[in-house]
C-alpha cells in the first residue's frame, strides 16, 4: 500500500532505453498503490507498438493490470509535442490523485520529465510570420547560432533541421516579447529515482531487444503503418527504429545495412539520455540511482523507505 505520510506526491522512474524501468515502476505501482504516467515520447502512438518498446504486457504484475496514462493517445503520424505534453501530463496526474492513488513518472524523454519537474513555462506559441520571413535562406549553422543567444542548447533536437530551428527560434522570441506570461501548474514534489544499468550490459541488452522485435514483426508494423496512409517522412520524423526501418522497406537500406546503422542509433541515444539525466543532476535535480540488477524486492523496499521521508 502506499505510505500513509510521505513527503513527495510523485515518484519518477527515469533511465535509458533496456534499462527495465518500466517493469520495475509497474512493481513500485502494485506495491504502492500507484498508477504510471509515462514519459516516453513515441508511446503515446497508437499502432506504434514494437517499435517504441511498448512492452504492455509489463503493466500486468501477478494478474493485475496497473492502470497506465499517456500510451496510445494519438494517432501516428501527428506531431505531438513537449507543449501538450506537460499538459497532458498534469491533467492525468490530478485524475490520479483524485483516485487516492500515488502518480508515478515513468520514462526515458527528459524533455518531457523536466518540462514537468522544472515546471517549463510552455504555451501554444503562435507564428510569427514577419520572423519566418526572415530567418529564410538561413543555414542551419548560422540558425543555431541565432538561437544559442536566447538559450543554452541543451535539446540537441531544436537544431535537427532548419525548420525546427526557425520554430524553436520562434518560441524563444515569444517568451521574450511576453515576459508577463504566467503559467498556473500544480506542486509537484518528487522522489526521483534513476535505474542505471552498466554500458556493456545496455549494449548487450539492446542489440538482443532489437534481434526480438525484428523477429515478432516490427518491419510489418511500419509496412502497415504506411499502408494505412501514414506518410513515410512523418514516420522517419520519429527517428530510430521508425527512421531505418522505413528507409528498408522504401528500398533505401538493404537489411543488414538498417540493423547495423539502428542498432549504433539506438546505442548512441541512450548514451544521449544518460547525459540528459546527469545534466538534470548538475542543474540540482537530485537523482537516487540504483542497479538495473539488484534484486527488485530489495529494491522496491529502498523506494518504500525513501518515500517515508
Amino acid at each position: 500500500m502506499q505510505p500513509q505520510s510521505t513527503p513527495y506526491n510523485l515518484l519518477v522512474i527515469l533511465g535509458p532505453t533496456a534499462s527495465g524501468k518500466t517493469t520495475f515502476a509497474a512493481h513500485l505501482a502494485k506495491r504502492l498503490n500507484g498508477e504510471i504516467i509515462s514519459a516516453d515520447s513515441r508511446q503515446i502512438y497508437r499502432g506504434m507498438d514494437l517499435g517504441t518498446g511498448k512492452d504492455i504486457e509489463d503493466y500486468t504484475i501477478d494478474g493485475y493490470t496497473i492502470p497506465h496514462h499517456l500510451i496510445d493517445i494519438v494517432d501516428a503520424g501527428y506531431k505531438y509535442n513537449v507543449f501538450e505534453y506537460q499538459a497532458d501530463f498534469f491533467k492525468a496526474f490530478e485524475k490520479v490523485q483524485s483516485n487516492n492513488r500515488l502518480p508515478i513518472m515513468c520514462g526515458g524523454t527528459g524533455m518531457y520529465i523536466e518540462s514537468v519537474l522544472k515546471k517549463y513555462k510552455l504555451i501554444n506559441v503562435p507564428v510569427n510570420q514577419d520572423l519566418r520571413d526572415s530567418l529564410q535562406g538561413k543555414l542551419l549553422p548560422e540558425l543555431t547560432q541565432i538561437l544559442a543567444g536566447y538559450k543554452s542548447l541543451h535539446n540537441q533536437t531544436d537544431t535537427d533541421t532548419i525548420k525546427r530551428a526557425i520554430r524553436a527560434i520562434e518560441i524563444e522570441e515569444y517568451y521574450l516579447q511576453n515576459p508577463e506570461i504566467v503559467v498556473e501548474l500544480p506542486d509537484v514534489k518528487p522522489l526521483i529515482i534513476g535505474v542505471n544499468i552498466d554500458r556493456e550490459a545496455r549494449r548487450r541488452k539492446i542489440t538482443s531487444r532489437l534481434k526480438k522485435r525484428l523477429d515478432e514483426g516490427m518491419i510489418d508494423e511500419v509496412k502497415k503503418l504506411l499502408d494505412e496512409g501514414v506518410a513515410p517522412d512523418d514516420l522517419i520524423y520519429y527517428g530510430l527504429e521508425y527512421k531505418f526501418l522505413t528507409m528498408h522497406v522504401m528500398g533505401e537500406l538493404s537489411y543488414k545495412q538498417m540493423f547495423d546503422k539502428l542498432n549504433v542509433a539506438i546505442h548512441q541515444f541512450a548514451k544521449r539520455q544518460m547525459t540528459w539525466f546527469r545534466g538534470m543532476e548538475r542543474k540540482g535535480a537530485k537523482i537516487i540511482w540504483v542497479d538495473a540488477f539488484e534484486n527488485m524486492e530489495d529494491r522496491i523496499a529502498r523506494v518504500e523507505k525513501l518515500l517515508k521521508g
